[in-house]
């Protein structure tokens, strides 16, 4: 039983620490990885995920049970990233075992016979002995050799070269495995979020989560250490094509980080798509821009509050976009009363206005003729409740309980107002930029650089360099033969299938053939 027992884990570990076996789990962790790019991820969108569910029916539950959308946390794929690591371990340290034996070795003895081998020469040559041998060694030189002498008095030169094959093959592998060990590492104390900044000298302070509008922690990060930066957001500027197509996106922005922030000095930097700014360990992306409309509410006491809160494009083409701005009374501490005189203004707004009627659309994503299409609701906005929910929306269920009811409907262009029954007036004033910025750390990135070039390196070596071996046999000729003639054989074989021995062998053979007998009628 016990037997039986050892039996069968020692062929699992040798299948597992096959270099076919890593090939399969490798391939099995790129094919799990595709339903994390093709479905929606609980860790970065869980709204998204339930309505994937929900739409579903049975198949978006099934895939739930099987954690397709928790991907790169799942059991499986956990498990066949811990196999893939434990395989390329247990299939390399023997390897490099026998690589490091091989070097210390010294090259195969000649073969007794060299006209067996795939490649042979042979030819007499006016020479003797000791002045061939030497001529071999000059040829030779940088391929690893050993000399010996037989019985018979002839005298062996084996030779080889191609080690950095086999060296290629150890970088790629290894190369590989710190791959794998660096993406580990980077899942643990990697991080990334998002944020709107509105254009207008705002700023945003890498200060912790509540500063982002959503934020993806490694394992291991909790939001209390993250590296202190901030920038200020001056301008953006976006130029498009007469089709309405994106041509340039430019953030005019200045930053401080390390002793700047102690000192207050601010460092200018223009934020452009594809040239993030890097900082103390994390890369600031400009990944989207959008507008923010500007509202000022003119109490009936005269009290005025101003809002400039960025609405998100509905439309990427047009730049539409769809949001909600949100005021509190003045001068209410009351919670009961402060719930009954909550406003929210939500509905549409177009850069280039266009209308269909009084149906408002968008013509361009340049802000040409902006306006917006709003309703107005007065009551409770339900951010009070304790229960979460969008603020780029109104709570529809306070509205489908009559605590938050519509008091206007509105097409409004810059500086126009709508006015309210209780003396409330609701001003559009103008129409502000934003820019989506994504900041992402992530302390393996350079390792992770490198060993993608060392598994290139490595690649194009294993896949270049032939490992092929040399021998030369050099005997005296009959003692009859006139002058001192010595009969030179050489045989080579290639240690791969690799085409091109066969003609560097000719080349190198006939080189040193030719070589000995040019050296002795040179004499």
């Amino acid at each position: 039983m016990i037997q039986g027992l050892l039996a069968f884990l020692r062929n699992a570990w040798r299948g597992l620490t096959t270099m076919r076996t890593a090939l399969i789990l490798l391939a099995l962790l790129a094919l799990g990885a595709l339903p994390g790019a093709l479905l929606p991820q609980r860790q970065l969108d869980k709204a998204r995920v339930e309505k994937y569910i929900t739409d579903h029916g049975w198949w978006g539950q099934l895939l739930d049970r099987l954690q397709f959308y928790d991907v790169y946390s799942s059991v499986w794929f956990s498990a066949v990233y811990f196999l893939l690591f434990v395989s390329l371990v247990g299939c390399l340290a023997p390897r490099t075992a026998e690589y490091l034996r091989q070097v210390r070795a010294k090259p195969v003895i000649t073969p007794r016979n060299l006209s067996r081998l795939p490649h042979h020469d042979r030819a007499t040559v006016d020479r003797d002995v000791d002045e061939v041998i030497a001529a071999a060694r000059s040829a030779l030189r940088g391929w690893r050799i050993a000399e010996s002498t037989e019985d018979n008095g002839a005298r062996t030169v084996s030779a080889e070269r191609g080690y950095l094959r086999e060296t290629g093959n150890l970088v790629f592998h290894f190369a590989l495995l710190g791959l794998v060990v660096a993406f580990a590492i980077g899942k643990l104390y990697s991080y990334s979020g998002q944020v709107a900044v509105v254009a207008t000298g705002t700023q945003f302070c890498n200060s912790g989560l509540l500063s982002y509008d959503s934020f993806t922690p490694g394992l291991r990060v909790d939001g209390t250490d993250l590296d202190p930066f901030c920038v200020r957001v001056n301008g953006f500027r976006a130029s498009y094509l007469p089709t309405g197509e994106a041509d340039t996106f430019d953030a005019d922005m200045d930053y401080q980080s390390g002793g700047d922030l102690s000192t207050g000095t601010w460092r200018h930097y223009d934020l452009r798509v594809n040239e993030p700014l890097r900082t103390v360990g994390d890369r600031v992306y400009l990944i989207g821009h959008g507008y923010a409309p500007e509202f000022t509410v003119i109490f009936p006491d005269g009290q005025q509050r101003s809002s400039t809160v960025q609405w998100p494009p509905a439309d990427p083409t047009t730049l539409l976009s769809a949001g909600t701005t949100t005021f509190d009374p003045p001068n209410t501490t009351d919670p009961a009363e402060l719930r009954k005189h909550q406003l929210a203004i939500t509905g549409l707004l177009a850069p280039t206005a266009v209308y269909d009627g009084t149906l408002l659309s968008s013509a361009f994503p340049a802000a040409f003729d902006p306006a917006v299409a709003v309703d107005v609701y007065r009551g409770d906005l339900g951010n009070n409740s304790g229960l979460s929910h969008s603020l780029l929306t109104i709570d529809q269920s306070m509205v489908d309980q009559g605590r938050l009811v519509k008091q206007a409907r509105q097409n409004l262009k810059p500086g126009e107002e709508i006015k309210l029954d209780d003396g409330t007036r609701i001003r559009f004033d103008k129409v502000e930029q934003f820019v989506q910025l994504q900041i992402s750390h992530d302390p393996t990135q350079v390792f992770v650089l490198v060993f993608a070039v060392l598994m290139l390196v490595g690649l194009a070596g294993s896949l270049t360099i032939k490992r092929r071996r040399l021998w030369i046999r050099a005997a005296p000729a009959d003692a009859e033969a006139a002058g001192e003639r010595t009969v030179v054989e050489v045989g080579g074989l290639a240690r791969t299938d690799q085409a091109g021995y066969g003609e560097e062998f000719t080349k190198l053979a006939t080189h040193l053939l030719a070589v000995t007998s040019a050296d002795r009628r040179g004499t």
